[in-house]
């Protein structure tokens, strides 16, 4: 039997580094602000409000999808995209547990 090394770290940490990673590129955090501040699903082509082309805008929203932060479904021709609000809130909360549970053992250390 195979295991990950990551699979050594709890459910939390694992699910914050996974994260972590989806939104270490600035156009996935461009397209969550883009998402964001709509206050809707958009149907258009979010291509004309990032700067990259239509393919690498496809492959960030695609990597945004498969880690749940967005929602895409098919509607006709075209995919509406908008934010998973209970996956934003879960990982708010998780980073806001993070940095508190560092920040309280940094205090101890000094």
């Amino acid at each position: 039997m195979t295991f990950k090394k990551t699979d050594l770290f709890d459910k939390d940490l694992q699910r914050l580094a996974e994260i972590a990673k989806v939104m270490s590129h600035p156009a996935r955090l461009a397209i969550l602000r883009y998402l964001a501040n709509c206050n809707t699903c958009i149907s258009g082509d979010i291509s004309n409000e990032i700067p990259l082309s239509r393919t690498t805008v496809s492959q960030h929203l695609q990597e945004l999808k498969k880690s749940g932060l967005i929602h895409g479904e098919i509607d006709g021709l075209k995919v509406n995209y908008c934010l998973c609000g209970d996956c934003i809130q879960d990982v708010k909360q998780l980073i806001e547990n993070f940095i508190w549970e560092i920040s309280i053992e940094q205090k101890n250390q000094c």
